[in-house]
């Protein structure tokens, strides 16, 4: 057995599941998500829980009962709770701040950089440099949150640029006087 797929899916208070014609429905409190899914993975529903099956061992077949058995999870936590990626802006002059769906930074270039945010994920900016990207679907925050790091990546000699909340830059010396 797969140990991600064996293990159920909880479905809390105001989330509803529903598959049909091999799409995964998913609807809570924050919104509606859907996603289709190989038909080699069987799901049966329970008091509060969902369990993923598969239907025969094939290495693909193990494959996808792991992937949709976390699909799944990650939708019933979107609808229910929501994802949050927080970006650190850092830099002498760097800046972020929301303007409407539009997210515009200063980053050491004479250009400022005007991100469109999509209708789906909602963006603050502090002025601090600490940008949250917030949504109920987690791919589609993070790839945002990865299209706007691509922008300005952290440098290892100042730790200038754009880095996750959660990541550490690995510093390096930078060159050292001789006489």
């Amino acid at each position: 057995m797969s140990r991600i797929g064996k293990i159920p899916v909880k479905i809390p208070q105001g989330v509803k599941v529903a598959f049909v014609d091999e799409t995964m429905v998913v609807e809570g409190p924050k919104g509606k998500l859907t996603q289709k899914y190989h038909p080699v993975v069987t799901f049966e529903q329970s008091a509060g829980e969902i369990l993923v099956g598969r239907v025969n061992e094939e290495k693909q077949t193990r494959a996808f009962h792991g992937l949709y058995r976390n699909l799944l999870n990650n939708m019933v936590i979107g609808v229910s709770t929501g994802f949050t990626r927080g970006l650190q802006i850092t830099g002498v002059g760097f800046r972020a701040e929301v303007k409407g769906k539009i997210l515009v930074m200063n980053l050491g270039y004479s250009t400022e950089f005007m991100v469109g945010i999509p209708d789906d994920l909602t963006v603050a900016a502090d002025p601090s440099g600490k940008v949250t990207i917030t949504g109920i679907d987690k791919q589609r925050v993070g790839e945002f949150a990865s299209q706007v790091r691509k922008l300005r990546l952290p440098e290892p000699y100042k730790g200038k640029g754009i880095r996750y909340d959660d990541e550490t830059i690995r510093r390096k010396v930078g060159k050292s006087g001789v006489k």
